[in-house]
């Protein structure tokens, strides 16, 4: 029996359900996995030398001042793109690539599903909105216009969502990038695949307005937290803060919980990792945004190892610490126990920030958020 407390706070996530109970099972748009990660960065020339030089990436395509760096064999890539005047830097949007994607199909089911086109001129989206912009040739678009869309969930995370050939580029689709520009610098490692982003949410109707779009369902649990499967892999997207939605056992979400157990970490430190708040709490990798955003994008290697790839940071240049945070251009592990669905020992979870302190995380392609050394046991639910 569900008791009153848990019923009010259920009540907002219960505004979707007429419409998500009206669907007979049908989502406007099948996303097949994670195409993207967008960095807002005070210096585009330093982050671009800093990431060709951690990881080798060659540029996909230029958006004017803005840098597209591809992961593995593409299209995905990582944006570099310029904060305006007093903007702060931040991981500012994420991508699904959407099968059969066509712009005014996508526009007219999101009219049907409660949202609204921003103003005329308006660049960025509000909760509810989308923006569809059309890219010129001056940002590496067509002559006559590439037309992106771009989407803000009711907590105002921005995403967008294209053809799954798009690469950043030119052509009706976006998907022309002829040139591609090689790495200037080696680089000391090689990430091959996106993994997951997990987002601070602050309006219940979160999760389930991503159900109500994509139809996404639960891969696995971090403690009750669900990962919501992107696509047939393992790609996933994991929300903290108050997303609403169903966890496990059924109920509303609740607040975030950290990670895990910073490897090294002095006694008295939890299980279950410290409070949210603390060093080390909401996001899983450390004190993330108190409002709502993109906390930590995670990208993916084969045979990750989590001893050699901090090493290989290390002598990179990055600090090693045992504690979790966010300062620029440090790295750590956190440990993901067993009442969180991680390992026997722990789940090493690494992390590192950039040259603006955004954090990236780093796991085995395998990794799908679920137990195992490796993160890779997502058995059925």
């Amino acid at each position: 029996m569900i008791d009153r407390r848990s019923f009010l706070i259920t009540l907002p996530a219960l505004a979707y359900a007429p419409r998500l109970i009206a669907q007979t099972g049908v989502v406007p748009f099948r996303a097949t996995g994670l195409s993207q990660l967008t960095l807002t960065v005070s210096d585009v020339a330093k982050s671009l030398d800093f990431y060709q030089g951690l990881f080798g990436m060659p540029v996909q395509a230029r958006q004017g001042s803005t840098v597209l760096l591809r992961i593995g064999a593409g299209p995905k890539f990582l944006e570099l793109r310029p904060a305006a005047a007093g903007e702060r830097p931040s991981i500012s949007a994420l991508g699904f690539a959407v099968e059969k994607f066509d712009v005014d199909r996508a526009v007219k089911a999101l009219n049907e599903h409660g949202l609204m086109a921003a103003a005329a001129g308006v660049d960025k989206p509000v909760p509810m909105q989308y923006v569809v912009r059309t890219r010129k040739a001056d940002l590496g678009g067509s002559a006559d216009g590439t037309r992106e869309l771009f989407v803000a969930d009711p907590s105002g995370v921005v995403f967008q969502m294209h053809d799954v050939s798009y690469c950043g580029g030119s052509g009706a689709q976006g998907n022309t990038c002829r040139t591609v520009e090689p790495s200037k610098r080696k680089g000391v490692m090689a990430v091959t695949e996106m993994s997951h982003f997990t987002v601070n949410a602050n309006d219940p109707k979160t999760v389930p307005f991503y159900q109500e779009l994509f139809g996404f369902q639960p891969q696995a649990y971090q403690a009750a937290t669900p990962a919501w499967g992107v696509g047939d892999g393992v790609h996933f997207l994991m929300f903290t803060g108050n997303a609403g939605g169903p966890t496990r056992g059924g109920g509303p979400g609740g607040p975030p919980r950290a990670g895990g157990v910073p490897a090294g970490a002095p006694p008295g430190i939890p299980a279950g990792g410290p409070p949210a708040g603390a060093p080390g709490g909401p996001g899983r990798g450390g004190p993330g945004p108190a409002r709502a955003g993109i906390d930590h994008a995670c990208m993916a290697m084969p045979d990750f190892d989590p001893a050699k790839v901090t090493q290989l940071l290390v002598d990179y240049g990055l600090t090693k610490q045992d504690g979790q945070g966010r300062t620029p251009l440090v790295t750590y592990i956190s440990l993901r126990m067993p009442n969180r669905g991680g390992a026997e020992g722990g789940t090493p979870e690494l992390y590192f920030t950039d040259p603006d302190g955004l954090a990236i995380q780093l796991q085995d392609v395998k990794y799908c958020g679920g137990g195992g050394f490796l993160g890779e046991l997502c058995p059925p639910l």
